[in-house]
């Protein structure tokens, strides 16, 4: 993921799960996973070679729903 702009949809993510309410060590955590796993599926999906920061955007909230706490369903 060392394409240009990659970096940025990481800073990106690290300010919305801030202002979200996550403390700061935990938001940079589940940014860092999320944003590597995002690229993983992106990767796979669409290959390595011409993957650019952008495509990312779409694999987030696969990633992230990975890490989300277990919710009870409703009745």
């Amino acid at each position: 993921m060392a394409t240009g702009g990659s970096g940025d949809v990481l800073t990106g993510l690290l300010g919305a799960l801030i202002a979200q309410g996550l403390g700061l060590f935990d938001a940079a955590c589940l940014a860092v996973r999320a944003h590597g796993e995002a690229g993983d599926l992106a990767a796979a999906r669409l290959g390595e070679t011409s993957l650019i920061a952008t495509d990312l955007l779409d694999f987030l909230p696969a990633a992230l729903q990975r890490h989300a706490p277990a919710r009870k369903k409703r009745k």
